[in-house]
């Protein structure tokens, strides 16, 4: 399977929300997605199936000032355990490359250990507990965080 990795736009809006009422009991809103798609500090990347042009997969990230934050991710059904959120990450980690004093965090489902294992072989590592995080059960969320990567310079003082 082929992807081709781009920045979201606003005509993706109906596949973004078709994959994220499949994916979450307590999904995003159409307008939360449009918010985020025209927010400077933000950036949407959607994998899209080179044969068919179906977005199967969306990352959302916003920018603060130590780091950035993955706010979402998802990937359709069918699509799942292929690689998709692992080469989103990866095409984010490219793209924010040159940002060496930001790192990356997200929340995700104690639950959710193919996530949690994906995110750990990324080099994310568990930095706490919110507990009740998830208001759809009041399941707890781990903290993950991964520090920047420096850009290999001579050091030159």
């Amino acid at each position: 399977m082929k992807l081709d990795l781009r920045k979201l736009e606003l005509r993706d809006l109906d596949a973004i929300e078709r994959i994220e009422r499949e994916s979450y009991p307590t999904p995003w809103s159409r307008s939360m997605f449009a918010g985020e798609l025209a927010k400077p500090s933000s950036l949407s990347l959607g994998a899209f199936d080179s044969e068919s042009g179906l977005l199967v997969g969306y990352l959302v990230i916003s920018r603060y000032v130590d780091a950035w934050h993955v706010m979402n991710v998802a990937v359709t059904g069918p699509y799942r355990r292929r690689g998709v959120a692992r080469a989103l990450l990866d095409r984010l980690f490219q793209v924010t490359a040159n940002d060496e004093h930001r790192g990356y965090t997200l929340e995700v489902r104690v639950s959710n250990e193919g996530a949690i294992k994906l995110y750990e072989a990324l080099g994310f590592v568990s930095r706490g507990v919110r507990r009740g995080y998830y208001t759809d059960n009041r399941e707890d969320a781990l903290i993950m965080w991964r520090d920047p990567v420096p850009t290999d310079r001579a050091d030159t003082g």
